[in-house]
């Protein structure tokens, strides 16, 4: 049989390797929370820097919208100028009746005096 100070010393052991044990397991827990933590506030960051970028981009598509609704207005007004330029052509008889190749001259040179110089 065991003395009394045998039992107590074997009772000392094992309350001292349970809290080596208890001890070791807290350090874990706080490694894990504290890395958790920091995985957390680096996924907000980011996530708050994706948000940034999408307005960004949201007023760049914008801008952009506008700029090409402004150059579809402008393309459209020249459209409508030229059809009117081409029906006004095709409607026009020939400069010189019977006389393809002069009336296409005729009409070059009319058109070149015409021009605007850029």
């Amino acid at each position: 049989m065991m003395t009394g100070l045998q039992a107590l010393g074997l009772a000392l052991a094992v309350s001292v390797a349970a809290n080596g044990a208890l001890g070791a397991a807290w350090l874990h827990a706080r490694d894990a929370a504290t890395r958790t933590t920091g995985e957390r506030d680096s996924a907000r960051a980011d996530a708050s820097a994706c948000s940034d970028g999408v307005a960004d981009l949201r007023g760049l598509a914008d801008e952009r919208g506008r700029r090409v609704k402004a150059a579809q207005a402008t393309a459209a007004e020249r459209r409508r100028q030229q059809e009117a330029m081409a029906q006004l052509i095709l409607s026009t008889p020939a400069a010189v009746p019977g006389d393809v190749c002069a009336s296409a001259q005729a009409r070059v040179d009319s058109w070149m005096r015409g021009r605007v110089a850029p």
